[in-house]
């Protein structure tokens, strides 16, 4: 073939070509467009999967004695990690609690941390609160407002303040891949009265953001402190004016089957 069918000819084939090309290419972006789409709805699943089954599984304040929970997810890490939470007035630390954290990530998204009794979901300014800690901060009488249904004895019109912090444990954990893991927990509570005082309530936390707003909602002042130089920032709650301060601990004795 020559001439000027020759050129039309090789026209057609190179137009064709690229018209190949351009599909391979559009359908090549439209492939690890939908596998980013199943990716993220799959972490979004997982993550809410987890902080369902932790709150049904771990119910610090409303439970006791030995009960037994499941917590599934398709991907991502399970494990314990040191968290503290203290009580302090104007001298310092008045009671400093082991509390722990237990938490969930997925590669590259991902977190849910239970910690204190709180259950926080997300990480960074996003994260969010599930479910607040197991605190109760009033003015005025005592009566009737204390955490563990206690009638708040004493106290006056110096107001209460009821500090409540599950203790997963002294057994480390940690269970990678997917599947199913059983949490088992024995629960004991154990409640201090620590008198009248000026008070402050510090917790130990990676995403300070959703527990900073919750301490402000029960009216405290907040700041964001490292309170022992190891890195790990508190929320730091103060309470206005002289309260009966109790401080409740939940004893899990968390123990983690993977």
């Amino acid at each position: 073939m020559t001439g000027r069918d020759g050129h039309r000819a090789q026209a057609n084939v190179v137009g064709v070509a690229l018209l190949l090309g351009v599909a391979v290419v559009s359908l090549g972006t439209l492939t690890a467009a939908v596998g980013t789409v199943v990716e993220d709805h799959t972490a979004r699943t997982d993550t809410a999967r987890v902080a369902t089954d932790l709150d049904a599984a771990l119910g610090p304040v409303t439970t006791t004695g030995r009960n037994r929970g499941r917590v599934s997810f398709a991907e991502g890490t399970l494990r314990t990690v040191e968290r503290d939470l203290r009580v302090l007035d104007g001298d310092g630390v008045v009671e400093r609690v082991r509390v722990g954290a237990l938490v969930y990530e997925r590669p590259g998204g991902g977190r849910v941390a239970f910690l204190g009794g709180a259950l926080v979901s997300g990480r960074g300014r996003t994260a969010s609160l599930v479910t607040p800690l197991p605190m109760t901060a009033s003015r005025g009488s005592a009566e009737g407002d204390s955490e563990d249904g206690d009638d708040g004895d004493g106290g006056g019109d110096a107001g209460v303040l009821v500090v409540g912090a599950a203790r997963l444990g002294p057994t480390a954990a940690s269970v990678s891949g997917g599947g199913t893991v059983t949490l088992r927990t024995d629960v004991r509570h154990h409640r201090t009265d620590l008198g009248t005082g000026a008070y402050r309530v510090a917790v130990e936390t990676r995403t300070p953001v959703p527990l900073a707003e919750s301490f402000r909602e029960r009216g405290a002042t907040v700041t964001t402190r490292d309170l022992d130089g190891d890195g790990l920032p508190s929320v730091v709650a103060s309470f206005d004016g002289e309260r009966r301060a109790y401080l409740v601990v939940h004893d899990l004795s968390l123990e983690v089957d993977g």
